[in-house]
């Protein structure tokens, strides 16, 4: 049971507290970039949680054989493998989705918040560990391009995913990407209020 709660705790981490969006500010140049859909949020963050976990996993597996000088190149070979075969999945399978986000993916290898996972976390705890702790960063990263492409969809086409749901375009503003940093500014916002109410509630400071 104890191990199931540490599971558990390691992916609410990464989805709530450690939200690589809208707690630590990473990556955000997919967050605001092809944010637009929810389509496009669901299929960027599946690829990052793949590549994450992927990554995360074979990095604890190996850790005790590389060396620290070469930690950070080999990081990079790692994500930039498991990119590889994620890019050659997709293409192959979504090529119309492929079509509009390919470039994305392939950028998945410079992302901050997969490096920092596996010099911070990876690298020194164990396979089962990585493997929660990759799932939280994933699946937190794909919940926040979620939202975001939510309300940009929903705002700037009147739609979801790509059905139309309003029968107007409210507000066509959310479709730039200036309103990407709007959106996450407000995400963030919220994320902090709800971890002031908690704390507030529980009696904490």
């Amino acid at each position: 049971m104890a191990n199931d709660k540490s599971s558990m705790q390691l992916v609410a981490n990464g989805i709530l507290s450690e939200n690589p969006i809208f707690r630590l500010a990473l990556s955000m140049c997919p967050a605001v970039g092809i944010s637009t859909t929810v389509m496009n949020g669901i299929m960027l963050g599946i690829a990052v949680l793949f590549v994450q976990v992927f990554s995360s996993v074979t990095i604890s597996l190996f850790k005790n054989v590389i060396h620290p000088r070469i930690r950070i190149p080999t990081y990079t070979l790692t994500i930039a493998t498991w990119v590889t075969v994620i890019d050659l999945v997709l293409a192959a399978t979504l090529p119309e989705a492929y079509a509009k986000m390919g470039i994305f993916v392939k950028l998945i290898v410079a992302f901050a918040i997969i490096t920092m996972r596996l010099e911070m976390f990876a690298c020194k705890e164990s396979v089962s560990d990585s493997f929660w702790d990759g799932l939280g960063m994933g699946v937190g990263f794909m919940v926040g391009m979620v939202v975001i492409g939510f309300v940009r969809e929903l705002l700037g086409s009147g739609a979801i995913l790509g059905y139309d749901v309003l029968g107007f375009k409210p507000l066509l503003f959310f479709i730039l990407p200036s309103a990407g940093f709007f959106v996450v500014g407000l995400m963030m916002a919220f994320f902090n209020w709800i971890e002031i109410y908690y704390k507030r509630s529980k009696g904490l400071k």
